[in-house]
């Protein structure tokens, strides 16, 4: 299945450790295929916190979305990330933002990730690698989305 993961760090090395996330994400049943660039943009919610690197990569895995989901948080784990406050600082930053085409809602996973569509910051560097995938729900192109969010900050 096509995935699309957002990766955020807005501590220590951040350049770094979108790095070694994309690395340890091909150490399991995932092959990353495409990679945007990265991006310094400030942080989303709580303001009071340093700007984040972000970027997004496509991968291909056979994993269900909740295998995936402890995939990537075994992950954050490993690099560090302990839990804050919401939207806080973080090592690393791992969201499923979509699945294939696939809609889902359960506790703790909601795909494709509930504020995609409003962030810049997902959503410009998702366009570089994903411009004509269409947002399962709202029916509009990565590219159509992106060109409704604000660059300011990016």
């Amino acid at each position: 299945m096509k995935v699309y993961i957002g990766i955020g760090s807005n501590l220590s090395d951040r350049h770094g450790n979108c790095l070694r996330a994309v690395e340890l994400l091909q150490e399991g049943a995932i092959v990353v295929t495409a990679r945007s660039g990265m991006h310094q943009t400030a942080a989303w919610g709580d303001m009071s916190q340093p700007d984040f690197i972000n970027m997004c990569v496509e991968v291909e895995t056979d994993l269900s979305p909740t295998e995936l989901l402890n995939a990537l948080k075994a992950i954050e784990t490993h690099m560090g990330r302990t839990p804050t406050r919401r939207w806080g600082p973080r090592v690393i930053d791992l969201d499923i933002l979509l699945y294939g085409g696939l809609v889902v809602q359960e506790e703790g996973l909601t795909i494709p990730h509930p504020h995609m569509h409003q962030r810049g910051f997902v959503l410009l560097p998702l366009q570089e690698i994903a411009p004509g995938v269409v947002h399962p729900i709202l029916n509009k192109s990565i590219e159509e989305l992106a060109a409704g969010v604000s660059e300011t900050g990016i």
